[in-house]
């Protein structure tokens, strides 16, 4: 076959190879098969590349790339699990004296007492429980608290302290975050709590000397951040430029959030990259060298990644970073999409698992997005008239561009000859060089404009599916703060190093940053506090899923053809946005019965019922209490999540049992997410309420107050109120809890919020048999009193209940009382998010199907 005809292998090699890579991994993690079957395909693949190699290149290519992945399908199913090597010894019963080395140091973070707390990550060396001593290796994540400020501790310091260990603990509920594995990935197998006084430094250092240098180098340089800027501003210049969240408030990281920035806001590979090429182009213009630019800012950003400690996404950009410097220089034209391919496979290599995580999909399909298909549209559209600005009056120069765009550059030469008829020549010269500057402006705006509506539309997909958010102001948000990060981050950084000579010049540079920080802070602020600031949306179904990525993939291939083809591909990809955002989805419920299910949310209540005609009642959301200096948000990171896997878009109501924490403080997210339109109430504790009535008058949700007495249906079910009574008052809140029956047909369950013995015994004389059990209060001891249950007489309960809570509910003898009276009991910290079915004449329990 003639050379000229020959089909040729696709472009950007590397990037095939490493999607090839990543589908074998795939294949690997979901289809097991002996090694020798992989080994058979793989040398088939390997032979029949071979012998078409001189005869057809593309099924030499196709046949390469099929080795290639059944290399990762081996590599994937030869991965050993990541856990530590005492990750399965059974943790001591009762508090132990640990003697441990901290491994890493978390800034400590103040609290309104005045004191601080500090999060450690620790290797343990013994323990020592019951008398009998043993070495372990354990990783111990460890929380200090009521810490003076001068107590803090360091890496490499060797500690003592008295705590009980505990095993870490996912919420039980389809579509929860694991945060075991989390915490796996980490080292981490037991967490500990203890005050600093209980904590005795010991001599001696335990670490690496190399680890201790780069601590306390980051450490340096975290004070001078707080000694350049006030603390406002310091806290999120150490988030932005050092990766320290720490003192990070969650209502700012919801802001950027909400706005599509939470990018600028941690370190990421857009902040290395931004980071990057501005040192790059301004040692490029000082040194005349592209060698000697590309060599020290390498070297200047391995050490700033070294400095920030967030980990993986900061080394994959910065591999992908050294890798393009050097390709750069040997294939000019694809070198992003093979260098982007490149850091693929160097990652994957080492750890396969890491494609199926958030972050190294997220950070290899911004790339994608830019070199794949937004630089491949910018050089059709924007990017040729971009260079027809420069050397705006060489004739020679015109010869070197495209008609269109020599056509282009006579139009501005035309428009700046009308001005010299008033200025003469200078003036001619003046207006050209002023024209050219403004238009250049202009297209680098559409520039940005474009390659961020490419990235919104892109990243739709992961954003939904991971983090159940698709942004609407994105687009405006990243045009406003991406230029700034484009200042802050090399201002911010000339700042500190200035600081280490003269913190007097540093001032100059720090102004400069503060400026860039006060622009991206309020903006967030202001677009993220927008009612339409963003979408909630549920987990994408898979063909959902399988559209999006085939959108994607027609994308990139449609870019290089004519230009039809490319606006229609474009609309495409934003439509596919629009499908993922707008789209209804049906929700995962059971027709034609009644169901009730209590939500894993420690220790703490949620139930969402569900009426025979799909409407949807939540009954409190779970909560922790202000002691718990947690930033955990139950309603935001626990029932949501369970919510959106199930596909629910809204609830019809939300119902308050009572004002405490343990029930309300997750409601506000809820409403949020949701927009229900109802609010139930108990009628009392207004002030109590105050959020959770902001967050409906917010939705515009009706507030309904429910007393005893009222009965009414909704949705093909029947519900009694049966507590409070209007006006009633009670020394506890518990007393004053919303219980309900709700019937479908002859089978009815009862939901009783914490209801203690006063209240129950005054609902028990209208109480007729019930088939389940909301048993009240976790089941407390001041609870479920033996009059109820004669009356109510049920089959099934349940009890919404946190694992090894410090008051020890459930009490023995509620459970021995519920087992006397022969009702079988579940429990969401063994058994998790417990759903029962109500069919009109009998109940059944679902558990969840849990990995």
């Amino acid at each position: 076959m003639p050379l000229a005809t020959m089909p040729r292998a696709p472009r950007s090699p590397m990037l095939w190879a490493a999607a090839a890579f990543a589908g074998g991994i795939a294949i690997g993690a979901h289809a097991w098969r002996p090694p020798m079957w992989w080994m058979v395909a793989w040398m088939a693949c390997l032979l029949s590349c071979i012998f078409y190699l001189r005869r057809r290149v593309l099924p030499a290519f196709v046949l390469a790339l099929g080795a290639v992945a059944v290399l990762g399908a081996v590599m994937m199913q030869a991965a050993v699990p990541a856990t530590s090597s005492c990750s399965n010894a059974t943790l001591p019963d009762s508090e132990a004296q640990i003697t441990a080395h901290i491994m890493a140091e978390q800034s400590p973070i103040p609290e309104p007492s005045g004191e601080f707390r500090q999060r450690l990550d620790l290797q343990q060396d013994s323990i020592s429980a019951g008398g009998i001593e043993s070495p372990i290796c354990a990783g111990v994540r460890l929380s200090v608290y009521a810490i003076k400020q001068h107590e803090a501790l360091f890496y490499g310091q060797r500690i003592i302290f008295r705590a009980r260990l505990n095993a870490p603990r996912n919420f039980r509920n389809p579509g929860a975050f694991d945060y075991k594995a989390y915490l796996s990935e980490h080292g981490i197998t037991a967490l500990a709590s203890v005050p600093r006084s209980g904590i005795t430094v010991i001599s001696g250092f335990a670490g690496s000397w190399l680890e201790l240098v780069r601590v306390r180098a980051r450490r340096s340089v975290l004070q001078k951040v707080d000694e350049l800027w006030p603390p406002g501003d310091a806290s999120l210049m150490d988030a932005m430029v050092a990766g320290e969240d720490a003192f990070i408030s969650r209502s700012t990281r919801t802001d950027f959030q909400r706005s599509g920035t939470y990018h600028v806001l941690v370190v990421s590979g857009m902040n290395v990259t931004i980071l990057a090429f501005v040192i790059f182009w301004a040692l490029r213009w000082l040194l005349k060298s592209d060698a000697w630019a590309g060599i020290i800012s390498f070297a200047i950003i391995v050490f700033y990644a070294l400095l920030t400690e967030v980990g993986a996404p900061v080394w994959r950009a910065t591999l992908m970073l050294g890798v393009y410097l050097v390709t750069r220089f040997f294939y000019r034209d694809k070198s992003m999409l093979n260098a982007l391919g490149i850091a693929a496979l160097w990652v994957l290599l080492f750890d396969p698992k890491l494609l199926f995580g958030a972050s190294f999909q997220l950070t290899f399909l911004c790339v994608w997005l830019v070199a794949g298909i937004g630089i491949p549209i910018l050089e059709r559209t924007l990017q040729p008239y971009v260079r027809g600005t420069y050397l705006p009056h060489s004739l020679r120069y015109d010869l070197s561009l495209a008609p269109r765009v020599v056509q282009f550059r006579l139009d501005m030469r035309m428009i700046a000859d009308r001005a010299g008829l008033l200025f003469g020549k200078a003036g001619t010269r003046i207006s050209l060089r002023g024209l050219t500057t403004g238009l250049r402006f202009l297209l680098r705006g559409g520039e940005l404009l474009i390659v961020s509506l490419i990235l919104q539309a892109g990243l739709a997909l992961p954003m939904a599916y991971y983090f159940h958010r698709v942004t609407t102001i994105g687009l405006p948000a990243n045009l406003l703060v991406i230029p700034l990060t484009e200042l802050l981050m090399p201002s911010t950084l000339l700042a500190v190093g200035i600081s280490y000579i003269s913190l007097f010049w540093a001032r100059i540079p720090a102004a400069v940053a503060a400026f860039a920080l006060h622009g991206i802070s309020g903006s967030v602020h202001w677009l993220g506090g927008l009612r339409a600031a963003e979408l909630r949306v549920p987990t994408p179904t898979p063909a959902v899923i399988l559209a999006s990525a085939l959108c994607l993939a027609f994308t990139m291939f449609a870019v290089s053809k004519r230009r039809l083809t490319v606006a229609a591909a474009f609309l495409l990809l934003i439509g596919c946005a629009a499908w993922i955002a707008l789209a209804p989805v049906a929700p995962d419920i059971k027709p034609h019965v009644l169901e009730m299910t209590a939500i894993d949310v420690g220790q703490g209540d949620s139930v969402l019922l569900v009426t025979p005609q799909g409407k949807t009642i939540l009954v409190d959301a779970g909560g922790l209490p202000y002691w718990a200096h947690s930033e955990l948000n139950i309603g935001e990171d626990v029932v949501s999540p369970y919510l959106w896997s199930r596909a629910f878009r809204r609830l019809d109501v939300v119902a308050v049992s009572h004002a405490h924490a343990d029930h309300i403080a997750g409601m506000p997210a809820v409403i949020s997410n949701f927009h229900p339109s109802e609010v139930w109430v108990n009628g009392t504790a207004a002030d109590e309420l105050h959020q959770v009535l902001q967050a409906a008058d917010h939705v515009g949700a009706r507030v309904i107050e429910r007393h005893k007495g009222e009965r009414f249906e909704y949705g093909g079910a029947e519900i009694q109120v049966l507590a409070p009574a209007p006006g009633e008052l009670a020394v506890r809140q518990n007393n004053l809890s919303l219980v309900f029956k709700i019937s479908f047909g002859q089978s009815s369950a009862l939901l009783e919020g914490d209801a203690e013995k006063r209240e129950e015994e005054q609902i028990t004389p209208e109480l007729s048999a019930v088939d389940l059990l909301k048993v009240a209060h976790h089941g407390s001891a001041t609870s479920t009193v033996p009059e109820l249950l004669a009356a109510a007489h049920p089959r099934l309960a349940v009890i919404s209940v946190g694992a090894r809570n410090s008051y020890g509910h459930p009490r023995m003898e509620i459970l021995q009382r519920l087992q006397a009276a022969g009702v079988h009991t579940f429990r969401t910290d063994m058994d998790g998010a417990v759903s029962f079915y109500l069919d009109g004449t009998s109940v059944t329990a679902h558990l969840p199907n849990l990995h």
